[in-house]
């Protein structure tokens, strides 16, 4: 029987932890200029050299097969605490979609399943994982540990999560990150999934709240989730259609072509200030299209991962 294939078929978070270790796999094997190029089995074992440490641990027979260093990784190491942060807003199950799959998914099911492949690699390098979810309040909050059972919990909430639909209203995203960011003590790589949907009366105070999350020396990456068919190109088409705000329910009875312009010219203004923001307070951001695969959120990953440790 071919495992992918009937991965593909089956509901999506029926699978979660197998189909994010499918995809990581899948990932690492597909990578051709990387410092994991060449070997996946050592990958949980091993950590790049850096210069300056000890030789005393690398594995030399590794470096013949790679030619690139790298060092043995023990058990009771941890490098790393990764904190996920999940927007659980109703506007994040957008767009309605009645089954699941991995070429079948909304914002909040990619973030899922970005946040599960992404755990597959940090339990593959022991490090710490916690998580925060919130929608209309603070659902959720673990702090980072990198136990097998505290694993196990997470992807349980995360299947939790993908079988709700939320319906809650208007989400104040900056009230959280606030409290979030008071959460969260010790250094860590944060990395936040969100369509960062707010009134423009609001957008101030979540600026605000995203330089909070920079306090205490974290890294901050922010996963900017949208269907950009849609949420972006306005790909509708030009006839006449009801528009639901799936947060507050007021609608607008418009034909697409009409407002095209004006809506993608609006977006676009609200996009680059926000890159604008993340830049000038040191948050890395990535505009995520849904309809895309993961390797840009697990290559963003790699790359943050070596800077911050």
């Amino acid at each position: 029987m071919d495992i992918r294939s009937e991965l593909h078929k089956a509901q999506l978070f029926q699978n979660l932890e197998l189909l994010a270790n499918q995809i990581v796999e899948g990932f690492i094997s597909g990578i051709h200029k990387s410092p994991f190029h060449g070997f996946s089995a050592e990958f949980a074992e091993h950590k790049i050299y850096n210069p300056g440490e000890s030789t005393k641990h690398i594995d030399w027979k590794l470096y013949a097969k790679t030619d690139r260093l790298y060092t043995k990784r023990y058990e009771d190491e941890t490098n790393l605490r990764c904190h996920m942060i999940l927007d659980n807003s109703a506007s994040m199950y957008y767009p309605k979609i009645d089954k699941l799959g991995l070429d079948n998914l909304n914002k909040i099911g990619f973030g899922v399943l970005a946040i599960a492949a992404l755990m597959q690699v940090l339990k593959k390098q022991r490090d710490a994982v916690g998580m925060s979810i919130y929608s209309d309040s603070y659902n959720f909050y673990t702090s980072e540990k990198s136990s097998e059972r505290h694993f196990q919990m997470l992807y349980s909430k995360l299947n939790e999560v993908s079988n709700t639909i939320n319906e809650s209203e208007t989400t104040k995203t900056y009230t959280y990150l606030h409290q979030i960011a008071e959460k969260i003590h010790r250094r860590s790589l944060i990395f936040l999934f969100s369509d960062m949907f707010q009134t423009e009366t609001e957008e101030a105070q979540l600026f605000d709240a995203l330089r909070h999350l920079k306090y205490n020396k974290h890294a901050v990456v922010l996963f900017h989730l949208l269907d950009h068919k849609h949420e972006l190109s306005f790909d509708f088409e030009n006839t006449p259609k009801r528009f639901v705000d799936v947060e507050s329910g007021t609608h607008i009875d418009v034909y697409a072509d009409n407002i095209k312009g004006a809506y993608h010219q609006k977006v676009e203004e609200y996009i680059e200030n926000l890159k604008l923001k993340c830049a000038q307070y040191n948050i890395k951001y990535m505009g995520v299209d849904v309809g895309s695969n993961f390797s840009q959120v697990l290559n963003t990953f790699m790359i943050e991962r070596q800077k911050f440790v």
